[in-house]
């Protein structure tokens, strides 16, 4: 674990915030937040120092400068400095609110208290150094699909539906947990949760105990599908998994190990413009009925197996 941090600090146009997300994200940030200031977005993110040289960064805020230019916006301004791991740990909490998100959910971040006479399904949510606090639209996309997937006890199930305590799912590249976590939440029987990233691990691990999910209900290892196809009993019910566009589509031919005929897939971390790549990838390995539900520049693919 690293001790020392770069900060990123970047004020932006607001039209801007999206695609600066997805180049930090990118680039290997593992906490990013935003705030509005005036009529600019003021954008911090971090990222562990020994992973970026000071060039890194020089050519990252190039990357940043052409973006901006190329949608017709000013370049953002943008600057660096390295702080300790007490002070990355808390800078960028202050941001992060409560946040409603789609018919039933509440991401409430750990450090704050419980809201008073909510009716909604809170998730207690600490992402330390792992990517996920859903205040993202690839996340937002991704929960709101969870809840037309996932059906409550008291709503009738059609045909095609299956009942909450029979659905098993697959989180790839869970970052903090987060849909994992609202999956069981839900009312998901279980999931499986892997990540290439130790530190997500760890932080899923710890999500889990925040929210008094029982550990047999979530299983989670460092690793991706080729890890999943060992851990699975058998193939699972749906697959989530909010990574980039192109990790999608080199996961998606290996994907079949682990599916069911009739398992139900969502994807997202996927630019607009990149969407009907990841669908003709998705549909040559035998998932139709693709929806893409769009949010800004991002969007999500919903789908299932033929």
């Amino acid at each position: 674990m690293t001790n020392t941090w770069w900060e990123l600090q970047i004020l932006c146009e607001p039209e801007l915030e999206d695609s600066i997300f997805w180049r930090l994200e990118n680039f290997g940030c593992r906490g990013t937040a935003s705030e509005k200031k005036a009529n600019d977005f003021f954008v911090k993110s971090y990222l562990p120092q020994f992973q970026a040289q000071p060039s890194d960064l020089a050519d990252l805020s190039l990357l940043l400068r052409q973006d901006a230019l190329s949608m017709g916006f000013s370049a953002p301004a943008v600057q660096w400095e390295v702080i300790d791991e007490e002070d990355w740990g808390s800078s960028w909490k202050q941001y992060w609110q409560p946040q409603e998100i789609g018919d039933r959910l509440l991401i409430n971040p750990a450090w704050l208290p419980l809201p008073e006479n909510s009716d909604r399904l809170i998730l207690r949510l600490d992402p330390g150094v792992a990517f996920g606090t859903g205040a993202h639209a690839t996340t937002q996309l991704c929960l709101e699909s969870l809840e037309k997937h996932i059906i409550p006890a008291n709503k009738p199930s059609g045909d095609n539906e299956q009942k909450n305590q029979d659905v098993v799912i697959a989180d790839i590249g869970c970052g903090s947990g987060i849909l994992s976590i609202v999956s069981l939440l839900l009312g998901a029987k279980k999931a499986y949760a892997v990540d290439v990233d130790p530190l997500a691990v760890k932080s899923t691990v710890e999500n889990c105990e925040l929210n008094n999910i029982n550990p047999e209900s979530l299983v989670v290892a460092e690793g991706s599908v080729d890890v999943l196809t060992k851990l699975l009993e058998q193939p699972v019910d749906g697959i989530v998994c909010n990574i980039l566009a192109n990790v999608i589509m080199s996961l998606v031919p290996d994907l079949s190990a682990i599916a069911k005929p009739s398992t139900w897939g969502i994807f997202s971390g996927i630019l607009f413009e990149q969407s009907k790549a990841v669908v003709d990838t998705l549909e040559k390995h035998g998932w139709v009925g693709a929806t893409v539900w769009r949010r800004n520049e991002w969007c999500c693919i919903n789908v299932r197996r033929s």
